[in-house]
Protein backbone atom coordinates (compact mmCIF):
# COMPACT_ATOMS: atom_id res chain seq x y z
CA UNK A 1 0.00 0.00 0.00
CA UNK A 2 1.25 3.47 -0.95
CA UNK A 3 -0.23 6.00 1.47
CA UNK A 4 0.00 9.77 1.78
CA UNK A 5 0.68 11.44 5.11
CA UNK A 6 -1.60 14.30 6.07
CA UNK A 7 1.59 15.86 7.43
CA UNK A 8 2.80 16.28 3.85
CA UNK A 9 0.15 18.95 3.49
CA UNK A 10 -0.17 20.22 7.06
CA UNK A 11 -1.09 23.63 5.68
CA UNK A 12 -4.30 22.10 4.25
CA UNK A 13 -7.40 20.84 6.01
CA UNK A 14 -7.61 17.08 6.54
CA UNK A 15 -10.58 16.65 4.16
CA UNK A 16 -8.68 18.43 1.42
CA UNK A 17 -5.73 16.06 1.86
CA UNK A 18 -8.06 13.05 1.53
CA UNK A 19 -9.57 14.57 -1.61
CA UNK A 20 -6.21 15.23 -3.26
CA UNK A 21 -4.89 11.79 -2.30
CA UNK A 22 -7.95 10.16 -3.86
CA UNK A 23 -7.59 12.23 -7.03
CA UNK A 24 -3.91 11.32 -7.30
CA UNK A 25 -4.66 7.61 -6.83
CA UNK A 26 -3.10 6.80 -3.45
CA UNK A 27 -4.13 3.60 -1.66
CA UNK A 28 -4.56 5.05 1.82
CA UNK A 29 -3.88 7.85 4.28
CA UNK A 30 -1.52 8.14 7.23
CA UNK A 31 -3.06 10.59 9.70
CA UNK A 32 -0.67 12.82 11.60
CA UNK A 33 -2.32 14.01 14.80
CA UNK A 34 -1.57 17.72 15.06
CA UNK A 35 -3.14 21.13 15.71
CA UNK A 36 -5.98 20.44 13.25
CA UNK A 37 -9.17 19.54 15.09
CA UNK A 38 -10.20 17.06 12.43
CA UNK A 39 -6.91 15.13 12.65
CA UNK A 40 -7.98 13.62 15.98
CA UNK A 41 -11.75 13.10 15.64
CA UNK A 42 -12.37 9.38 15.00
CA UNK A 43 -15.93 9.73 13.72
CA UNK A 44 -14.95 12.41 11.22
CA UNK A 45 -11.88 10.47 10.08
CA UNK A 46 -13.96 7.32 9.54
CA UNK A 47 -16.38 9.36 7.44
CA UNK A 48 -13.58 10.80 5.30
CA UNK A 49 -12.14 7.33 4.86
CA UNK A 50 -15.48 6.00 3.64
CA UNK A 51 -16.31 9.02 1.46
CA UNK A 52 -13.00 8.89 -0.42
CA UNK A 53 -12.45 5.14 -0.34
CA UNK A 54 -9.11 5.53 1.45
CA UNK A 55 -8.37 3.35 4.47
CA UNK A 56 -6.27 4.70 7.35
CA UNK A 57 -3.58 2.07 7.97
CA UNK A 58 -1.32 4.32 10.07
CA UNK A 59 -1.75 7.05 12.69
CA UNK A 60 1.23 9.18 13.68
CA UNK A 61 1.44 10.29 17.30
CA UNK A 62 1.81 14.07 17.64
CA UNK A 63 5.38 15.25 18.09
CA UNK A 64 4.49 18.70 19.40
CA UNK A 65 2.97 19.47 22.78
CA UNK A 66 0.51 22.10 21.56
CA UNK A 67 -2.34 19.71 20.67
CA UNK A 68 -5.57 20.94 22.28
CA UNK A 69 -7.18 18.45 24.68
CA UNK A 70 -4.31 15.98 24.31
CA UNK A 71 -1.66 15.13 26.93
CA UNK A 72 1.42 17.35 26.88
CA UNK A 73 3.82 14.50 27.68
CA UNK A 74 5.12 12.18 24.96
CA UNK A 75 3.97 8.96 26.63
CA UNK A 76 0.48 10.34 27.21
CA UNK A 77 0.25 11.40 23.57
CA UNK A 78 1.30 7.94 22.42
CA UNK A 79 -1.30 6.19 24.57
CA UNK A 80 -4.01 8.53 23.28
CA UNK A 81 -2.90 7.90 19.69
CA UNK A 82 -3.17 4.15 20.14
CA UNK A 83 -6.78 4.60 21.22
CA UNK A 84 -7.46 6.77 18.17
CA UNK A 85 -5.85 4.18 15.90
CA UNK A 86 -8.15 1.49 17.24
CA UNK A 87 -11.15 3.75 16.66
CA UNK A 88 -10.30 4.39 13.00
CA UNK A 89 -9.14 0.84 12.19
CA UNK A 90 -5.42 1.62 11.87
CA UNK A 91 -3.04 -1.25 12.53
CA UNK A 92 0.11 0.84 13.05
CA UNK A 93 1.03 3.82 15.23
CA UNK A 94 4.21 5.80 14.57
CA UNK A 95 6.05 7.28 17.52
CA UNK A 96 9.26 9.31 17.76
CA UNK A 97 12.28 8.57 19.89
CA UNK A 98 12.71 10.39 23.22
CA UNK A 99 14.81 13.54 23.36
CA UNK A 100 18.33 12.96 24.68
CA UNK A 101 19.34 16.56 25.40
CA UNK A 102 17.62 19.64 26.62
CA UNK A 103 17.65 22.18 23.82
CA UNK A 104 16.69 25.65 22.78
CA UNK A 105 14.84 25.54 19.46
CA UNK A 106 14.09 28.75 17.61
CA UNK A 107 13.83 30.40 14.24
CA UNK A 108 16.08 32.89 12.51
CA UNK A 109 14.36 35.12 9.99
CA UNK A 110 16.43 36.61 7.22
CA UNK A 111 15.59 36.04 3.57
CA UNK A 112 13.64 32.96 4.62
CA UNK A 113 12.89 31.35 7.99
CA UNK A 114 15.46 28.85 9.22
CA UNK A 115 15.15 26.59 12.24
CA UNK A 116 18.07 26.37 14.64
CA UNK A 117 18.85 23.94 17.44
CA UNK A 118 21.06 24.79 20.41
CA UNK A 119 21.87 21.67 22.44
CA UNK A 120 22.26 21.97 26.18
CA UNK A 121 24.66 19.25 27.38
CA UNK A 122 22.37 17.90 30.10
CA UNK A 123 21.05 14.40 29.47
CA UNK A 124 17.35 13.86 30.07
CA UNK A 125 15.48 10.63 30.80
CA UNK A 126 11.76 11.17 31.10
CA UNK A 127 9.06 8.52 31.69
CA UNK A 128 8.73 8.02 27.95
CA UNK A 129 12.39 6.99 27.77
CA UNK A 130 11.86 4.30 30.39
CA UNK A 131 8.64 3.20 28.71
CA UNK A 132 10.33 2.64 25.34
CA UNK A 133 13.14 0.76 27.04
CA UNK A 134 10.99 -1.44 29.27
CA UNK A 135 7.24 -1.18 28.60
CA UNK A 136 6.62 -0.96 24.87
CA UNK A 137 5.85 -4.65 24.38
CA UNK A 138 3.20 -4.59 27.11
CA UNK A 139 1.28 -1.78 25.37
CA UNK A 140 1.49 -3.55 22.00
CA UNK A 141 0.26 -6.82 23.47
CA UNK A 142 -2.64 -5.15 25.23
CA UNK A 143 -3.91 -3.25 22.19
CA UNK A 144 -3.02 -5.38 19.13
CA UNK A 145 -1.70 -2.22 17.47
CA UNK A 146 1.84 -2.27 16.10
CA UNK A 147 3.85 0.61 17.58
CA UNK A 148 6.58 1.46 15.10
CA UNK A 149 9.41 3.57 16.50
CA UNK A 150 10.79 6.06 13.98
CA UNK A 151 14.48 6.80 13.47
CA UNK A 152 15.20 10.51 13.80
CA UNK A 153 17.32 13.07 11.92
CA UNK A 154 20.57 14.72 12.81
CA UNK A 155 20.29 18.23 14.16
CA UNK A 156 22.76 20.73 12.73
CA UNK A 157 24.80 22.90 15.09
CA UNK A 158 27.69 25.01 13.78
CA UNK A 159 27.98 22.67 10.82
CA UNK A 160 28.15 19.58 13.02
CA UNK A 161 25.69 16.71 13.25
CA UNK A 162 24.17 16.50 16.72
CA UNK A 163 22.16 13.51 17.92
CA UNK A 164 19.27 14.89 19.93
CA UNK A 165 17.58 11.52 20.60
CA UNK A 166 18.10 8.37 22.60
CA UNK A 167 18.38 5.03 20.74
CA UNK A 168 18.99 6.82 17.41
CA UNK A 169 21.56 4.63 15.71
CA UNK A 170 20.99 1.46 13.67
CA UNK A 171 22.58 -0.60 16.45
CA UNK A 172 20.38 0.92 19.17
CA UNK A 173 17.22 0.66 17.05
CA UNK A 174 17.63 -3.12 17.12
CA UNK A 175 16.15 -3.08 20.63
CA UNK A 176 12.67 -2.30 19.20
CA UNK A 177 10.47 -5.03 17.70
CA UNK A 178 8.87 -2.71 15.13
CA UNK A 179 10.30 0.30 13.33
CA UNK A 180 9.23 3.07 10.98
CA UNK A 181 12.21 3.54 8.68
CA UNK A 182 12.36 7.20 7.61
CA UNK A 183 14.59 7.58 4.57
CA UNK A 184 15.18 11.34 4.67
CA UNK A 185 16.18 11.12 8.34
CA UNK A 186 18.81 8.55 7.37
CA UNK A 187 19.99 10.99 4.71
CA UNK A 188 20.73 13.63 7.33
CA UNK A 189 23.24 11.19 8.83
CA UNK A 190 24.80 10.34 5.46
CA UNK A 191 23.41 6.80 5.69
CA UNK A 192 22.19 4.68 2.78
CA UNK A 193 18.57 3.59 3.40
CA UNK A 194 19.17 0.26 1.69
CA UNK A 195 22.17 -0.55 3.89
CA UNK A 196 20.26 0.35 7.06
CA UNK A 197 17.25 -1.66 5.88
CA UNK A 198 19.49 -4.69 5.33
CA UNK A 199 20.46 -4.51 8.99
CA UNK A 200 17.00 -3.83 10.39
CA UNK A 201 14.62 -5.41 7.86
CA UNK A 202 13.21 -7.97 10.27
CA UNK A 203 11.92 -5.05 12.34
CA UNK A 204 10.76 -2.65 9.61
CA UNK A 205 6.96 -2.54 9.86
CA UNK A 206 6.42 0.78 8.10
CA UNK A 207 8.30 3.19 5.83
CA UNK A 208 8.31 6.97 5.57
CA UNK A 209 9.51 7.65 2.05
CA UNK A 210 11.03 10.95 0.96
CA UNK A 211 14.34 12.08 -0.45
CA UNK A 212 17.13 14.33 0.79
CA UNK A 213 19.17 16.95 -1.06
CA UNK A 214 20.45 18.91 1.91
CA UNK A 215 16.80 19.63 2.69
CA UNK A 216 14.61 17.03 4.33
CA UNK A 217 11.42 15.50 2.97
CA UNK A 218 11.83 16.09 -0.75
CA UNK A 219 9.74 14.18 -3.29
CA UNK A 220 10.95 10.57 -3.67
CA UNK A 221 12.43 11.21 -7.16
CA UNK A 222 14.21 14.41 -6.09
CA UNK A 223 17.41 14.00 -4.12
CA UNK A 224 20.53 11.90 -3.82
CA UNK A 225 19.18 8.94 -1.84
CA UNK A 226 18.96 5.72 -3.92
CA UNK A 227 15.27 5.20 -3.28
CA UNK A 228 14.58 3.27 -6.47
CA UNK A 229 16.88 0.46 -5.36
CA UNK A 230 15.45 0.62 -1.86
CA UNK A 231 11.90 0.16 -3.18
CA UNK A 232 12.98 -2.69 -5.44
CA UNK A 233 14.50 -4.45 -2.44
CA UNK A 234 11.32 -4.01 -0.40
CA UNK A 235 9.32 -5.55 -3.23
CA UNK A 236 11.78 -8.42 -3.64
CA UNK A 237 11.57 -9.15 0.08
CA UNK A 238 7.77 -9.28 -0.06
CA UNK A 239 7.38 -6.27 2.24
CA UNK A 240 3.68 -5.94 3.13
CA UNK A 241 3.57 -2.87 5.35
CA UNK A 242 2.50 0.61 4.31
CA UNK A 243 4.86 2.90 2.42
CA UNK A 244 3.91 6.47 3.29
CA UNK A 245 4.94 9.40 1.13
CA UNK A 246 5.85 11.96 3.78
CA UNK A 247 7.15 15.21 2.30
CA UNK A 248 7.34 18.85 3.20
CA UNK A 249 4.53 20.99 1.72
CA UNK A 250 7.14 23.00 -0.19
CA UNK A 251 8.19 19.85 -2.06
CA UNK A 252 4.60 19.48 -3.25
CA UNK A 253 4.14 23.10 -4.38
CA UNK A 254 1.37 23.31 -1.79
CA UNK A 255 0.70 26.95 -2.59
CA UNK A 256 -0.80 25.92 -5.93
CA UNK A 257 -3.33 23.08 -5.78
CA UNK A 258 -2.96 22.15 -9.47
CA UNK A 259 0.83 21.88 -9.14
CA UNK A 260 0.39 20.03 -5.87
CA UNK A 261 -1.74 17.37 -7.56
CA UNK A 262 0.88 16.95 -10.29
CA UNK A 263 3.58 16.51 -7.65
CA UNK A 264 1.50 13.99 -5.71
CA UNK A 265 0.99 11.93 -8.86
CA UNK A 266 4.69 12.12 -9.68
CA UNK A 267 5.61 10.81 -6.24
CA UNK A 268 3.09 7.99 -6.51
CA UNK A 269 4.24 7.02 -10.00
CA UNK A 270 7.81 6.79 -8.74
CA UNK A 271 6.78 4.50 -5.89
CA UNK A 272 4.70 2.22 -8.09
CA UNK A 273 7.39 2.06 -10.78
CA UNK A 274 9.90 0.50 -8.40
CA UNK A 275 7.77 -1.20 -5.76
CA UNK A 276 6.29 -3.96 -7.84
Amino acid sequence: MIALSTGSLHSYGTARVFELAAQAGYDGIEVLVDHRWDSRQPGYLRRLSADYGLPIPVVHSPFVVEVPDWPADQLGRLRRTVVLAQEVGASTVVTHLPFRLYAVVGHWHAYRPRRFFLPVPLPRREPYYHFLRDGLMDLETGTEVTIAVENMPANQFLGLRINGYWFNSPAELERFPHLTLDTTHLGTWGLDPLAVYERLRGRVAHVHLSNYDGREHRLPPDGHLPLAGFLRRLARDGYRGAITVETDPSALDAGDEAKCLVALRRALEFCRSYFQ
